[in-house]
Protein backbone atom coordinates (compact mmCIF):
# COMPACT_ATOMS: atom_id res chain seq x y z
CA UNK A 1 0.00 0.00 0.00
CA UNK A 2 1.50 3.34 -1.05
CA UNK A 3 1.63 6.37 1.24
CA UNK A 4 -0.04 8.26 -1.61
CA UNK A 5 -3.03 5.91 -1.44
CA UNK A 6 -3.27 6.23 2.36
CA UNK A 7 -3.13 10.02 2.10
CA UNK A 8 -5.79 10.03 -0.62
CA UNK A 9 -8.10 7.92 1.53
CA UNK A 10 -7.62 10.14 4.61
CA UNK A 11 -8.29 13.30 2.57
CA UNK A 12 -11.33 11.71 0.90
CA UNK A 13 -12.84 10.81 4.29
CA UNK A 14 -12.25 14.35 5.54
CA UNK A 15 -13.74 16.02 2.46
CA UNK A 16 -16.48 13.43 1.81
CA UNK A 17 -16.32 14.52 -1.81
CA UNK A 18 -14.29 13.13 -4.73
CA UNK A 19 -14.04 16.44 -6.58
CA UNK A 20 -12.71 18.38 -3.59
CA UNK A 21 -10.30 15.56 -2.80
CA UNK A 22 -8.96 15.58 -6.35
CA UNK A 23 -8.46 19.34 -6.18
CA UNK A 24 -6.64 19.13 -2.83
CA UNK A 25 -4.46 16.25 -4.04
CA UNK A 26 -3.73 18.07 -7.31
CA UNK A 27 -5.04 15.18 -9.39
CA UNK A 28 -8.24 14.15 -11.19
CA UNK A 29 -11.46 12.69 -9.84
CA UNK A 30 -11.02 9.45 -11.86
CA UNK A 31 -7.55 9.08 -10.28
CA UNK A 32 -9.05 9.34 -6.77
CA UNK A 33 -11.71 6.75 -7.70
CA UNK A 34 -9.02 4.48 -9.15
CA UNK A 35 -6.91 4.68 -5.99
CA UNK A 36 -9.92 3.86 -3.82
CA UNK A 37 -10.83 0.89 -6.02
CA UNK A 38 -7.24 -0.37 -5.87
CA UNK A 39 -7.23 -0.15 -2.08
CA UNK A 40 -10.54 -1.96 -1.79
CA UNK A 41 -9.27 -4.67 -4.16
CA UNK A 42 -6.02 -5.09 -2.21
CA UNK A 43 -7.79 -5.20 1.17
CA UNK A 44 -10.65 -7.34 -0.11
CA UNK A 45 -13.48 -5.23 1.33
CA UNK A 46 -15.57 -2.13 0.72
CA UNK A 47 -14.24 0.93 2.54
CA UNK A 48 -16.86 3.52 1.66
CA UNK A 49 -20.61 3.19 1.19
CA UNK A 50 -21.95 5.49 -1.52
CA UNK A 51 -25.61 5.80 -2.49
CA UNK A 52 -26.73 9.03 -4.12
CA UNK A 53 -25.57 11.86 -1.86
CA UNK A 54 -24.85 9.51 1.04
CA UNK A 55 -21.18 9.03 1.92
CA UNK A 56 -20.13 7.01 4.95
CA UNK A 57 -17.38 4.66 6.02
CA UNK A 58 -18.10 0.97 6.30
CA UNK A 59 -17.00 -0.71 9.57
CA UNK A 60 -13.94 -1.95 7.68
CA UNK A 61 -13.34 1.59 6.43
CA UNK A 62 -13.33 2.86 10.02
CA UNK A 63 -10.60 0.36 10.92
CA UNK A 64 -8.58 1.19 7.83
CA UNK A 65 -8.83 4.92 8.51
CA UNK A 66 -7.40 4.51 12.02
CA UNK A 67 -4.56 2.36 10.69
CA UNK A 68 -3.77 4.75 7.83
CA UNK A 69 -3.84 7.78 10.13
CA UNK A 70 -1.39 6.02 12.42
CA UNK A 71 1.03 5.34 9.59
CA UNK A 72 0.72 8.86 8.17
CA UNK A 73 1.14 10.49 11.58
CA UNK A 74 4.18 8.35 12.34
CA UNK A 75 5.75 9.46 9.06
CA UNK A 76 4.98 13.10 9.87
CA UNK A 77 6.54 12.76 13.31
CA UNK A 78 9.57 11.03 11.86
CA UNK A 79 10.11 13.84 9.37
CA UNK A 80 9.58 16.45 12.09
CA UNK A 81 11.99 14.77 14.51
CA UNK A 82 14.68 14.50 11.82
CA UNK A 83 14.33 18.22 11.17
CA UNK A 84 13.79 19.22 14.81
CA UNK A 85 14.71 16.83 17.65
CA UNK A 86 12.75 19.05 20.06
CA UNK A 87 9.45 18.50 18.20
CA UNK A 88 7.55 17.84 21.45
CA UNK A 89 8.30 21.40 22.52
CA UNK A 90 6.10 22.61 19.68
CA UNK A 91 3.10 20.46 20.67
CA UNK A 92 0.39 21.63 23.06
CA UNK A 93 -2.04 19.02 24.34
CA UNK A 94 -5.38 20.52 25.36
CA UNK A 95 -7.11 18.47 28.04
CA UNK A 96 -10.57 19.13 29.44
CA UNK A 97 -12.10 17.37 32.44
CA UNK A 98 -15.03 17.51 34.82
CA UNK A 99 -14.19 18.50 38.37
CA UNK A 100 -14.42 15.00 39.89
CA UNK A 101 -11.51 13.93 37.65
CA UNK A 102 -9.52 17.06 38.50
CA UNK A 103 -9.99 16.27 42.19
CA UNK A 104 -8.76 12.68 41.92
CA UNK A 105 -6.20 11.31 39.45
CA UNK A 106 -5.64 14.24 37.07
CA UNK A 107 -2.78 15.78 39.16
CA UNK A 108 -0.82 12.50 38.91
CA UNK A 109 -1.45 12.39 35.17
CA UNK A 110 -0.16 15.92 34.58
CA UNK A 111 2.89 15.39 36.82
CA UNK A 112 3.73 12.12 35.06
CA UNK A 113 3.39 13.74 31.63
CA UNK A 114 5.83 16.46 32.63
CA UNK A 115 8.31 13.83 33.85
CA UNK A 116 8.04 11.61 30.79
CA UNK A 117 7.60 14.32 28.14
CA UNK A 118 9.29 17.40 29.65
CA UNK A 119 8.96 19.50 26.50
CA UNK A 120 5.25 18.86 26.08
CA UNK A 121 2.93 21.75 26.95
CA UNK A 122 -0.32 20.82 28.72
CA UNK A 123 -3.36 23.12 28.78
CA UNK A 124 -5.89 21.92 31.37
CA UNK A 125 -9.50 23.16 31.46
CA UNK A 126 -12.20 22.34 34.02
CA UNK A 127 -15.69 22.39 32.52
CA UNK A 128 -19.07 20.68 32.54
CA UNK A 129 -19.69 17.65 30.35
CA UNK A 130 -21.91 19.66 27.99
CA UNK A 131 -19.25 22.34 27.52
CA UNK A 132 -16.46 19.78 27.08
CA UNK A 133 -18.34 17.94 24.34
CA UNK A 134 -19.15 21.22 22.61
CA UNK A 135 -15.48 22.21 22.77
CA UNK A 136 -14.37 18.83 21.48
CA UNK A 137 -16.65 19.13 18.47
CA UNK A 138 -15.31 22.65 17.83
CA UNK A 139 -11.69 21.45 17.94
CA UNK A 140 -10.89 23.16 21.25
CA UNK A 141 -9.68 19.99 23.00
CA UNK A 142 -7.51 17.01 22.14
CA UNK A 143 -8.71 14.87 25.05
CA UNK A 144 -11.64 15.19 27.44
CA UNK A 145 -12.94 13.30 30.48
CA UNK A 146 -16.69 13.64 30.97
CA UNK A 147 -19.91 11.80 31.76
CA UNK A 148 -20.83 11.42 28.06
CA UNK A 149 -18.61 10.78 25.01
CA UNK A 150 -18.11 13.17 22.14
CA UNK A 151 -19.24 11.46 18.94
CA UNK A 152 -17.87 12.17 15.48
CA UNK A 153 -15.40 11.14 12.79
CA UNK A 154 -11.89 11.06 14.18
CA UNK A 155 -13.00 10.64 17.83
CA UNK A 156 -12.28 7.58 19.93
CA UNK A 157 -13.81 6.98 23.39
CA UNK A 158 -13.30 4.60 26.29
CA UNK A 159 -14.39 4.34 29.93
CA UNK A 160 -11.43 5.52 31.99
CA UNK A 161 -12.90 4.61 35.40
CA UNK A 162 -16.18 4.28 37.28
CA UNK A 163 -17.27 6.21 40.39
CA UNK A 164 -19.62 4.76 42.99
CA UNK A 165 -22.31 7.34 43.79
CA UNK A 166 -23.76 7.72 47.29
CA UNK A 167 -26.37 9.94 48.88
CA UNK A 168 -24.70 12.25 51.39
CA UNK A 169 -25.75 15.11 53.65
CA UNK A 170 -24.72 17.11 56.69
CA UNK A 171 -25.16 15.34 60.05
CA UNK A 172 -27.33 18.35 60.94
CA UNK A 173 -30.20 17.07 58.79
CA UNK A 174 -29.92 13.26 58.47
CA UNK A 175 -29.66 10.27 60.78
CA UNK A 176 -26.83 8.02 59.48
CA UNK A 177 -28.50 4.91 60.97
CA UNK A 178 -31.83 5.41 59.21
CA UNK A 179 -32.53 3.61 55.95
CA UNK A 180 -34.24 6.08 53.62
CA UNK A 181 -36.76 4.99 51.02
CA UNK A 182 -37.00 6.65 47.62
CA UNK A 183 -40.19 8.42 48.74
CA UNK A 184 -38.41 9.81 51.81
CA UNK A 185 -35.55 11.08 49.68
CA UNK A 186 -38.04 12.68 47.31
CA UNK A 187 -39.44 14.73 50.21
CA UNK A 188 -36.02 16.11 51.14
CA UNK A 189 -34.36 19.20 49.62
CA UNK A 190 -32.15 17.87 46.82
CA UNK A 191 -28.99 19.48 45.49
CA UNK A 192 -27.85 18.44 42.03
CA UNK A 193 -26.63 19.64 38.67
CA UNK A 194 -28.89 21.77 36.43
CA UNK A 195 -31.68 20.24 34.41
CA UNK A 196 -30.75 18.85 30.98
CA UNK A 197 -27.19 18.02 32.11
CA UNK A 198 -25.87 14.42 32.04
CA UNK A 199 -25.66 14.12 35.88
CA UNK A 200 -29.26 15.34 36.19
CA UNK A 201 -30.32 12.58 33.80
CA UNK A 202 -29.31 10.08 36.47
CA UNK A 203 -31.24 11.84 39.23
CA UNK A 204 -34.66 12.01 37.56
CA UNK A 205 -34.98 8.29 36.68
CA UNK A 206 -33.92 7.37 40.22
CA UNK A 207 -37.19 8.87 41.45
CA UNK A 208 -39.11 7.58 38.39
CA UNK A 209 -40.88 10.94 38.21
CA UNK A 210 -39.02 14.12 37.40
CA UNK A 211 -41.80 16.19 38.96
CA UNK A 212 -40.77 15.21 42.48
CA UNK A 213 -37.68 17.40 42.03
CA UNK A 214 -39.53 20.50 40.89
CA UNK A 215 -40.21 22.23 44.19
CA UNK A 216 -37.25 21.14 46.35
CA UNK A 217 -34.37 21.31 43.91
CA UNK A 218 -31.25 23.46 44.22
CA UNK A 219 -28.87 23.19 41.28
CA UNK A 220 -25.28 24.15 40.55
CA UNK A 221 -22.91 23.33 37.69
CA UNK A 222 -20.03 22.89 40.17
CA UNK A 223 -19.52 19.64 42.08
CA UNK A 224 -17.55 21.50 44.74
CA UNK A 225 -20.38 24.00 45.21
CA UNK A 226 -22.80 21.09 45.62
CA UNK A 227 -20.53 19.54 48.26
CA UNK A 228 -20.28 22.88 50.11
CA UNK A 229 -24.07 23.33 50.13
CA UNK A 230 -24.44 19.79 51.48
CA UNK A 231 -21.99 20.50 54.29
CA UNK A 232 -23.97 23.65 55.11
CA UNK A 233 -27.11 21.58 55.55
CA UNK A 234 -29.02 22.93 52.56
CA UNK A 235 -30.00 19.49 51.29
CA UNK A 236 -28.92 16.00 50.23
CA UNK A 237 -26.99 15.09 47.10
CA UNK A 238 -25.81 12.08 45.11
CA UNK A 239 -22.02 12.46 44.98
CA UNK A 240 -19.09 10.24 43.95
CA UNK A 241 -17.98 8.82 47.29
CA UNK A 242 -14.30 8.87 46.32
CA UNK A 243 -14.45 12.68 45.93
CA UNK A 244 -15.74 13.27 49.48
CA UNK A 245 -13.62 10.77 51.43
CA UNK A 246 -12.11 13.57 53.54
CA UNK A 247 -15.50 15.10 54.36
CA UNK A 248 -16.92 11.70 55.26
CA UNK A 249 -13.91 10.86 57.41
CA UNK A 250 -14.09 14.14 59.33
CA UNK A 251 -17.85 13.94 59.88
CA UNK A 252 -18.63 17.04 57.82
CA UNK A 253 -20.83 14.79 55.67
CA UNK A 254 -22.61 11.55 56.44
CA UNK A 255 -23.28 8.76 53.94
CA UNK A 256 -26.99 8.04 53.83
CA UNK A 257 -28.32 4.52 53.97
CA UNK A 258 -30.87 4.08 51.22
CA UNK A 259 -33.23 1.31 50.17
CA UNK A 260 -32.29 1.86 46.50
CA UNK A 261 -28.66 2.39 45.60
CA UNK A 262 -27.73 5.11 43.16
CA UNK A 263 -26.18 3.72 39.93
CA UNK A 264 -22.40 4.05 39.42
CA UNK A 265 -21.10 6.85 37.19
CA UNK A 266 -18.72 5.96 34.31
CA UNK A 267 -16.11 8.59 33.43
CA UNK A 268 -15.66 8.54 29.66
CA UNK A 269 -12.56 9.74 27.84
CA UNK A 270 -12.74 10.98 24.25
CA UNK A 271 -9.67 11.87 22.23
CA UNK A 272 -8.79 13.13 18.77
CA UNK A 273 -7.32 10.31 16.72
CA UNK A 274 -6.36 12.38 13.69
CA UNK A 275 -3.98 15.06 15.04
CA UNK A 276 -0.57 14.53 16.67
CA UNK A 277 -1.61 10.91 16.97
CA UNK A 278 1.57 9.44 18.43
CA UNK A 279 1.75 12.09 21.15
CA UNK A 280 -2.00 11.94 21.88
CA UNK A 281 -1.81 8.16 22.27
CA UNK A 282 1.06 8.57 24.74
CA UNK A 283 -1.07 11.05 26.70
CA UNK A 284 -4.03 8.65 26.60
CA UNK A 285 -1.80 5.83 27.82
CA UNK A 286 -0.65 7.98 30.74
CA UNK A 287 -4.28 8.83 31.55
CA UNK A 288 -5.11 5.13 31.72
CA UNK A 289 -2.09 4.47 33.92
CA UNK A 290 -2.92 7.33 36.31
CA UNK A 291 -6.54 6.19 36.60
CA UNK A 292 -5.37 2.63 37.26
CA UNK A 293 -2.96 3.78 39.98
CA UNK A 294 -5.63 5.91 41.63
CA UNK A 295 -8.22 3.13 41.63
CA UNK A 296 -5.60 0.81 43.10
CA UNK A 297 -5.01 3.18 46.03
CA UNK A 298 -8.60 3.84 47.09
CA UNK A 299 -11.32 1.63 48.49
CA UNK A 300 -12.27 -0.65 45.55
CA UNK A 301 -15.95 -0.12 46.30
CA UNK A 302 -15.64 3.62 45.59
CA UNK A 303 -13.74 3.66 42.26
CA UNK A 304 -12.71 1.02 39.78
CA UNK A 305 -11.64 0.45 36.20
CA UNK A 306 -14.24 -0.51 33.64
Amino acid sequence: MRLLDMTTFAVLVRNRHFGRTAEEMNTTQPAVSSRLAAMEAELGCRLIHRAGSEFRLTPEGEQVLVAFQGVLRSMDLLKASLKNPQHEANVVVRIGAIDSVIATWMPDMVESLHLRMPNLKVELTVESTKRLIYGMNKGEFDLIFAVDPAIGDGFRSFVSCVWQMIWAASPKIVDPDRIHSVDELANMPIITFPKNTPPYRQIAPYFQDEQVLASKLTSSNSLFAIIKMCMDGLGVAAIPSVVIERELGSGLLNPMQVAKRFPPLPIIATYQSSTEQEIILRVVSQAQESARKFCGRVNPSTAWLA
